[in-house]
């Protein structure tokens, strides 16, 4: 029952996850894949997997593998893509703190299209000179128990949209089951424009 009542409240915080203002707004709704010649100058707001960052003396530079935003726009988990793209933003950002794998969200314009390769494959890659952007945190994985629950149970055959394992009485009937859930923590860096002219270190 403890248990229960620590995940019931993990999961109330979690469905408390804002939008940070500094992404909100209208952007153009060219994705990475699509962006051409005819898109540079355009304002977009992307997101996606971190790939590889650059340091380059005065900003640094991250591939980044796209992926469609949720309605906290935060990058989705799902396996598609929307294609690739740079995001470079002013000043020195770690790339111990920003390694691969981890989630961004970037608004910004787009600069030009570079072409560059994926092993053997020409790939065009949009670079956006990024306003704001976002590190999400790791997401965390938690169990949460529905229901009675009883030491006898059951592996349940259906694991669609998540594993879960339904507790079953040595009489007959299910009483409870367990779902796998993705925790969808606050950002854990927000990096603008704004921000570093208010503290009076704008990198340019």
């Amino acid at each position: 029952m403890r248990l229960l009542a620590v995940l019931s409240l993990t999961l109330a915080v979690a469905s408390c996850t804002t939008v940070p203002e500094q992404i909100q707004g209208e952007f153009s709704s060219v994705s990475p894949r699509m962006a051409g010649t005819a898109s540079i100058g355009s304002s977009v707001r992307w997101g996606g997997l971190i790939l590889s960052a650059s340091n380059l003396g005065d900003r640094t530079c991250f591939e980044v593998l796209s992926r469609q935003l949720d309605r906290y726009l935060r990058p989705e988990q799902e396996d598609f893509s929307n294609g690739r793209f740079i995001a470079c933003k002013d000043g020195f950002q770690d790339p111990v703190v920003f390694g691969k794998g981890r989630e961004i969200t970037v608004t910004g314009v787009i600069r030009n299209i570079r072409v560059g390769k994926v092993e053997e494959f020409s790939f065009q890659y949009p670079v956006v000179d990024v306003d704001n952007l976002v590190l999400w945190e790791k997401r965390r994985q938690v169990v949460v128990y529905r229901g009675y629950h009883s030491p006898w149970y059951y592996s349940s055959p259906w694991r669609y949209p998540y594993p879960y394992w339904g507790f079953h009485h040595p009489m007959g009937g299910t009483y409870g089951w367990a779902e796998q859930r993705s925790l969808l923590p606050d950002p854990s860096v927000v990096n603008s424009e704004d921000a570093a002219e208010s503290d009076g270190n704008d990198p340019r």
